[in-house]
């Protein structure tokens, strides 16, 4: 990041409104914008992007105010992951992911255990890597007495090299109970591997990760008391909390296309030479897609903005949930992740036909938007959110949870 030394600093009033976080993303954005293309390019890894989260405390965003957080909530956060990841789409998801695992703990944590780590992680600010992806099932735990120990390998492990701590996930020998724990990232036993070269996303430092002996206590293992998981349906929420993370961010990236294409068209682009019209700005077909766009793009906002409401309602009732709910939110979560994944590629795809052949130019940038999100929303078939929808139509179906999608 070349314009940390030389930024303009950010507001020194401490927000305390959702409006007001949502305006120091705002703020944050604008500095990664400026060099937004160039770090696109040299993919180096983002330490002072980090401590610039660090700096302006979004990464405590959800942290108990009592020591030093925002005491905001999930329909906040997603507002500004939104806004971050217009300026940069990998710095919003690894915002995102840093936000989920933060929440880890009260996912599936004893109560003791939820205010140990957000207490800890907020005074601290704590930046959370993942290693979590339990599509990957090789990483195995083992019951040594008082301590547990993962052995394994995950393909992912997004934040892994700017993170301080890490959520580690395996399942326990000769069972198929899932267990997590949160290490610090420097542990012995835990290799993060350079080897995430991919098309979009490049600043995530999403590579994979070793496990070797990696020791912990039996008491951090998440939700555990006396070796035996205490389970209860707020558990489920992983997968529409963190799939709601990636609608906001795809929608972040492509407000910030429609916003980058925009500024493009208005001060570069040249009209058709054979249209008759002076200026590309009053080309009818110019005006037709950005209309298109636009509207789209708030129409999924706005759904997205609606079901974030509707899962704070379960967040507020985290202790008393029913899998009914549960289901039927993921219902709707599905919905619009099916719609952000395709008006996010429509759009960062479709603005060069409103840019012209010049904005094609590597100084540009322009691609950066749909290779973001074309990389991403190869996470889980988009399908299969679609027909988690129609089932519950046709049938009353409601989706199974699962630790994945």
């Amino acid at each position: 990041m070349t314009v940390v030394s030389q930024r303009p600093a950010l507001s020194e009033v401490t927000p305390k409104t959702p409006e007001e976080w949502i305006q120091r993303a705002a703020e944050v954005a604008a500095i990664l914008a400026v060099d937004a293309v160039e770090r696109d390019r040299t993919a180096a890894t983002p330490f002072e992007e980090v401590r610039l989260l660090k700096e302006s405390g979004l990464v405590t965003l959800l942290g108990p105010a009592e020591h030093g957080g925002g005491g905001q909530t999930w329909p906040t956060a997603y507002q500004v992951i939104r806004t971050v990841a217009a300026a940069d789409g990998s710095i919003g998801q690894l915002l995102g992911y840093h936000l989920l695992w933060f929440w880890a703990a009260r996912l599936v944590g004893t109560p003791e255990q939820i205010a140990h780590v957000e207490a800890e992680a907020t005074k601290n600010k704590w930046f959370f890597g993942g290693a979590v992806n339990p599509r990957d099932a090789d990483v195995v735990v083992t019951d040594e007495g008082d301590t547990i120990v993962f052995n394994g390998r995950k393909s992912f492990s997004t934040g892994s090299k700017v993170s301080d701590v890490t959520v580690l996930e395996g399942t326990l020998l000769g069972s198929d109970t899932h267990v997590f724990a949160i290490v610090p990232s420097d542990i012995e036993g835990l290799t993060f591997h350079d080897d995430w070269d991919n098309l979009g996303q490049r600043l995530t430092e999403s590579g994979s990760v070793s496990l070797n002996h990696v020791r912990v206590g039996w008491d951090q293992a998440a939700g555990f008391v006396g070796k035996v998981f205490q389970p209860r349906v707020y558990n489920t929420l992983n997968v529409p909390t963190i799939q709601l993370v990636f609608v906001n961010f795809y929608l972040g990236i492509a407000r910030g296309a429609l916003e980058t294409a925009l500024t493009y068209t208005t001060e570069k682009s040249r009209s058709w030479l054979h249209g008759g019209y002076q200026k590309a700005v009053d080309e009818p077909y110019v005006v037709d897609v950005y209309g298109d766009f636009q509207s789209k793009l708030w129409a999924v906002e706005a759904l997205a903005d609606a079901v974030a409401s509707e899962g704070q309602r379960i967040h507020e009732n985290a202790w008393e949930v029913t899998a009914e709910q549960r289901g039927e939110h993921e219902v709707r979560v599905a919905a619009v992740k099916a719609r952000a994944t395709e008006v996010a590629l429509e759009v960062t795809s479709g603005i060069f036909e409103v840019t012209g052949a010049r904005s094609t130019a590597s100084k540009e940038g322009l691609d950066r938007f749909w290779r973001n999100v074309r990389t991403h929303t190869l996470h889980d078939p988009v399908a299969y959110k679609r027909r988690e929808v129609g089932r519950h139509l046709l049938t009353g179906e409601l989706p199974e949870p699962t630790w994945y999608s």
